[in-house]
């Protein structure tokens, strides 16, 4: 069984992804805890991690059965088959989503478009190419996981 990722409509990655347990399909959809604010009162509530996503883990004849969810559009496709994502990649971000360890970071003299290696924290020994440098934070690509990572820093 490999994972693929579904494409859902706009703010229904939790639905959906409710919606395939209950039809008794493996899905994962990741959560983190943000903090929002409204103009009387401040809370803390689950968003997804990647927007309009949802990663299902299902055998490639029983693809179909997804869109038996009202919120499944489509899969996403890489070079014209369905993109699969490794069980070790699903493995890695349940991992620092599990973490509850802050990691400490630095990285010295560097420069927009150099490719460096992760050596601590939950994407330890990945390589991320150098996308932007700001006085509090950096934008790392991690191509092989096909995201962006943020790492905030004080000076």
């Amino acid at each position: 069984m490999n994972w693929y990722v579904v494409y859902t409509k706009p703010k229904w990655e939790k639905k959906v992804a409710a919606q395939l347990n209950k039809m008794g399909i493996t899905c994962y959809c990741p959560l983190i805890i943000q903090i929002r604010q409204w103009t009387d009162r401040k809370k803390k509530v689950a968003v997804p991690l990647f927007n309009s996503y949802v990663f299902v883990r299902l055998e490639e004849k029983d693809r179909n059965l997804v869109f038996q969810s009202a919120g499944a559009v489509r899969y996403l496709f890489w070079l014209g088959k369905a993109a699969i994502v490794k069980d070790d990649e699903i493995a890695t971000i349940q991992k620092w989503l599990d973490s509850s360890d802050e990691y400490d970071i630095s990285v010295d003299q560097i420069k927009i478009g150099d490719t460096i290696t992760l050596d601590s924290g939950p994407f330890v020994s990945q390589k991320a190419t150098v996308q932007e440098i700001n006085s509090n934070h950096y934008l790392l690509v991690l191509e092989t996981l096909g995201c962006v990572l943020k790492i905030n820093y004080n000076r």
